[in-house]
């Protein structure tokens, strides 16, 4: 077996965050190969990642972060096991460089897609067994969603301050000089803020599963079924116009005004832009 010297062992530690003798034990395996070490510990890694397959990942944080242009925008959740490690530096970074690779990534969406996402010659599950080998907890890429503007528009996110849930809203323009109008762009964020606080189902009633729809039909009409059999349909049609108000974004009634549809806020903003201004399509994510 190879003299493993202390300098070495020091060298794998800083580069790995292991103890002193998980490093010394896995360089002796490696016969003081520092890379083979490292393999030895990433494996190590996944092996404690398997034995917590069943644990709960209800802790853990959003993140969100725009292109340099502002034309592509990711929001992507990392969970883990307890709020003491969500919290950790370790943790916080990785939550941090997985936005980066979120952003390298070229699929849309896809949490796999994402862990083989490689930068700097490391793939993000790579990075993944590394953390669980300093943390010890199970810790996986949660949701990820990926929006790219495909003509004039602005995409906006919005973290809660307790980090455990956003949004990301894409809206579409007329032109490039309503998309970059203050009115609009502070339209756009309370919007996003408005969509983490109310939590819509989907962006309009087209967006909602239409098994959903029979079934609240059928429960509204089972509520109503000793009316006079000529109403019924019409107090069903009303409770349906309260349910889309309720979970269709457009149509909910805005948190800071609700004399206002969302729909509203956003073509009034964009309209005293001098332009058009539509939403289309957003994503909201929670840990836990």
């Amino acid at each position: 077996m190879a003299e493993i010297s202390a300098s070495t062992v020091m060298k794998l530690r800083k580069i790995s965050g292991q103890g002193m003798m998980d490093c010394k034990k896995a360089l002796g395996e490696a016969d003081g190969d520092i890379d083979k070490a490292m393999d030895i510990l990433r494996k190590k890694g996944l092996a404690t990642l398997a034995k917590r397959a069943e644990r709960e990942t209800s802790n853990g944080v959003v993140v969100s972060k725009m292109s340099a242009d502002g034309k592509t925008g990711v929001l992507v959740t990392l969970c883990c096991e307890t709020d003491f490690v969500a919290k950790s530096a370790d943790f916080t970074a990785a939550a941090q460089t997985l936005a980066d690779y979120a952003l390298a990534c070229t699929a849309d969406e896809g949490t796999e897609n994402l862990l083989q996402t490689s930068m700097g010659g490391k793939t993000f599950n790579e990075l993944l067994t590394e953390l669980v080998s300093k943390t010890g907890e199970k810790t996986l890429v949660g949701d990820y969603a990926r929006f790219t503007l495909a003509g004039p528009g602005l995409i906006t996110s919005y973290i809660h301050f307790n980090g455990k849930v956003g949004t990301m809203l894409q809206i579409d323009t007329s032109d490039d000089k309503v998309a970059q109008a203050d009115a609009l762009k502070q339209a756009a964020f309370d919007v996003a803020m408005h969509v983490t606080a109310s939590k819509p189902l989907a962006l309009d009633k087209d967006g909602i599963d239409p098994e959903l729809i029979e079934r609240e039909k059928a429960v509204y009409a089972e509520q109503v079924k000793n009316k006079p059999a000529e109403i019924i349909d019409r107090i069903v049609e009303g409770k349906m116009k309260k349910f889309y108000a309720d979970n269709c974004l457009l149509e909910q009634p805005f948190v800071k005004d609700d004399s206002k549809t969302v729909q509203q806020v956003i073509a009034g903003a964009a309209k005293q832009a001098g332009g058009q201004a539509t939403i289309k399509r957003f994503v909201r994510f929670e840990v836990g």
